[in-house]
């Protein structure tokens, strides 16, 4: 039987299809090589032995988080590939900053702050505390700068010395909450916006409804944002030797400074006294050479990088099998169900406080919250596990960063003890709903809804159809239900009485310190006097361990996170020939969403415990 050869078409396409197979297989043979040979370089280079009298190099560049956002894996190769990183978690700054002041071999510390970002006041009051525990082992801190905002500068008057570019600046403008307002687009377009609310302070929508800001909304914010900036000038005042008084008067008269300085704003900076000495970064080089060793081959001064330190630190760190005071985090909007660092969400913040509870290893807990609140269901589950883990006889210790307001607020009450810093923004007791129809706008189109229900409440919520007023009856109702449980755990947790948190409610934001004044916090501190206290509730003594719970990266992520903390990993980003323009992977989902509205894709109100006071 004669066998049959296949016809030109088929050997036309199978050609293509073994083409197509060789390159699939080259490819990935040739990414294996380039994994293996990456691999092979970091484990067969040692780590650079660090020296004596050595530089440490706090170049701070990117946004402050207390968690990172992106994943493990796309950051580890970003860093392999040598791109930046924009994130910088605080924790790893505390510590690199306390591990080099316990440290022989790191001499001093170079700060660079021109490229932070995102960083609150009571952040950097953390990392201020900080680099003061460093200047009291004996250690010298230099700023160096290009020029600077009043953020980074806050951070920058803890240096025994600060070095401005003579063509740089510092630049400084007070604070500011500034909101765009929309009732007038909307009205426009025809959509009914109707805001339920429990508190003429409790500002958040405003937006919606109106086209400029509350009398209550005006006094609240001014009364919150006077502290903060009392407390920036008296920290700055203080740190440089300057009255309050002259720094704010040298921001009122800056446009007859700046033209009797020629246009010069170094110069005012200098004679100003916000900085010690005008230096070029080779003029800066060479003072740090004088006070410290050169580096003849790197043509500077003996140094290692942050980062570079920090990976070093932990390649060589043991185990550590201590009891441990679990710090958990909950940064960002508050919303429900499953969610990524960056955003709290009610189900997986819930199951990491669950997972505390249930370690025996864990005998206290500190939950840090960054959180200007969001969805009063979400906020309320992960307040029932800080319930559940004082019950299970392990002490809770809220620690509030920059913003602990509305649910942040909500998420922290019951906790044994409330830390927050002088600069924290709080409060903002009070909840509101929102709900949009756009029955004329759909008019306008041409579009009519009709249609029948078998009772008055049948269809209520359906965006197309004008609210009913015994429908906003109910939502009213519930709104004042949700406001009650509000002061009143509040109350429970303070041990108060709910007429006594109403008055310091009402929506009304409040500074850390001015909360303290008010009873909604404890004591004034950061994360480390958190951290302290819930040890010596449990009775831990001085031999414990903090450990984070957080979702854990994968395998492989954390191998790769290993591998790009290597210095020979490191040390390929430097070849041009293996940076390749890294754009997909970059993580597009950085930037939180504003969920105000979520709800409303389920054809529903919803009711928000959350807080618009940022400062600018």
């Amino acid at each position: 039987m004669t066998e049959r050869k296949p016809g030109p078409v088929r050997r036309f396409f199978g050609a293509i299809w073994d083409a197509i197979n060789f390159t699939r297989r080259l490819v990935f043979n040739l990414i294996f090589l380039f994994v293996l040979f990456v691999v092979l370089l970091a484990l067969s280079v040692p780590e650079p032995v660090l020296e004596p009298r050595t530089a440490l190099v706090l170049d701070l560049k990117g946004e402050l988080v207390e968690q990172y956002r992106a994943d493990a894996g796309s950051r580890a190769l970003e860093r392999m590939l040598g791109n930046k990183v924009d994130e910088i978690q605080l924790r790893d700054v505390l510590e690199v900053i306390t591990r080099a002041a316990e440290d022989p071999n790191i001499e001093r510390m170079v700060l660079i702050v021109d490229g932070l970002r995102g960083a609150g006041l009571a952040s950097l009051t953390e990392i201020g505390a900080a680099l003061e525990r460093f200047r009291t082992s004996g250690k010298e801190v230099v700023a160096v700068s290009d020029g600077m905002t009043q953020m980074p500068y806050l951070l920058a008057t803890h240096a025994d010395q600060i070095l401005l570019h003579p063509d740089g600046a510092v630049l400084l403008n007070g604070f500011s909450s500034y909101r765009g307002y929309y009732k007038d687009l909307l009205d426009k377009l025809a959509v009914q916006v109707h805001l339920f609310r429990v508190g003429e302070f409790k500002s958040a929508a405003e937006p919606y409804v109106l086209n400029q800001a509350s009398s209550e909304a005006r006094e609240a914010d001014r009364f919150w944002l006077d502290g903060l900036w009392q407390t920036w000038l008296s920290e700055v005042g203080s740190r440089r030797k300057l009255e309050p008084k002259a720094i704010q008067n040298g921001i009122e008269i800056l446009p007859d400074a700046i033209a009797d300085a020629g246009g010069d704003l170094a110069k005012i900076a200098l004679t100003s006294q916000l900085v010690d000495q005008l230096a070029t970064r080779d003029q800066a080089r060479e003072i740090l050479i004088a006070k410290g060793v050169a580096d003849k081959q790197k043509h500077s001064f003996r140094q290692v990088h942050w980062s570079d330190y920090q990976a070093r630190a932990r390649s060589s760190a043991l185990p550590d099998l201590r009891a441990s005071v679990a710090i958990i985090v909950a940064e960002g909007e508050i919303v429900g169900g499953e969610q990524n660092p960056g955003t709290v969400g009610g189900e997986s913040t819930a199951t990491l406080l669950r997972e505390a509870r249930e370690d025996s290893n864990v005998k206290a807990v500190v939950l840090r919250v960054n959180s200007p609140g969001g969805e009063t269901f979400a906020s309320e589950q992960i307040r029932r596990e800080i319930e559940l883990i004082k019950q299970a006889g392990k002490p809770v210790i809220a620690s509030m960063g920059d913003v602990a307001a509305s649910g942040g607020y909500w998420i922290a009450m019951d906790a044994d003890e409330i830390f927050a810093q002088p600069a924290t923004i709080t409060g903002s007791i009070g909840i509101y709903g929102l709900f949009v129809n756009i029955p004329d706008t759909l008019e306008k189109l041409g579009v009519h809804t009709d249609g029948v229900g078998t009772t008055p409440f049948a269809g209520a919520f359906d965006p197309r159809r004008p609210l009913d007023p015994s429908v906003a009856k109910v939502i009213q109702s519930v709104i004042d239900k949700g406001y009650r449980d509000f002061i009143s755990r509040v109350a429970n947790a303070r041990g108060k009485q709910p007429a006594d948190i109403d008055q310091v409610a009402r929506g009304r934001v409040w500074t850390g310190r001015q909360a303290l004044e008010r009873g909604l916090v404890d004591k004034l501190g950061g994360l480390d006097a958190a951290v302290a206290a819930a040890a010596e509730r449990a009775k831990l003594g001085s031999n414990y361990q903090t450990r984070y719970i957080e979702k854990l990266p994968g395998a492989f992520e954390q191998f790769l996170l290993g591998l790009s903390d290597n210095a020979s990993a490191r040390a390929l980003a430097k070849i041009e020939w293996l940076r390749p323009e890294a754009g997909l992977l970059r993580d597009a989902n950085l930037q939180r969403p504003l969920r105000l509205l979520r709800g409303l894709q389920d054809g529903k109100p919803n009711v928000f415990a959350y807080c618009f006071c940022e400062i600018r």
